[in-house]
């Protein structure tokens, strides 16, 4: 099997996927002090909140601290003149390449977040589908998109 690739994200990405998990967890303790309150009015088996504040335990463990670590850890590209690889995941790690002659177009994304932290991702579309980058500093996300639109340009006219 071919060696996997070498370039790494951010490590700021850490950051913004915490703050995400952060918001996440929020929202979910929102639904969950409102069920707290539903089964309390309405009398339902206690087994229910027992549940419901273990999932509020173990949910932003999970979502703040443990899956941005091994995202981060395992998340790694390389754009080479023939293909894009992508590596990444959390228990299952994937592993893609993407044709540059299939390439049709790539977008750098930058949601609130990653402004704040100057990050952006850059998403490569094909016809049936798209790959992100996540959270690659805004002057090297920019650098790859105009990259890899030349390196698919010219994989184009050799067709």
């Amino acid at each position: 099997m071919f060696s996997e690739p070498q370039k790494r994200i951010s490590a700021k990405a850490l950051k913004v996927w915490r703050i995400s998990g952060i918001i996440k967890s929020a929202i979910g303790w929102s639904i969950t002090a409102l069920f707290l309150f539903l089964i309390h009015i309405f009398d339902w088996p206690f087994w229910i909140s027992v549940l419901l504040i273990v999932f509020g335990v173990i949910f932003p463990f999970l979502h703040i601290i443990l899956f941005p670590a091994l995202r981060w850890k395992r998340w790694r590209y390389e754009v080479r003149e023939e293909e894009i690889e992508l590596q990444g995941g959390i228990f299952i790690i994937s592993r893609t390449l993407v044709p540059m002659v299939r390439v049709q177009h790539v977008d750098t994304v930058q949601g609130p977040i990653l402004r704040k932290y100057k990050l952006a991702s850059v998403v490569v579309h094909t016809a049936a589908t798209a790959h992100e980058i996540p959270a690659l500093e805004e002057s090297e996300a920019e650098e790859l998109r105009f990259f890899i639109s030349k390196l698919a340009r010219v994989a184009e006219e050799d067709v």
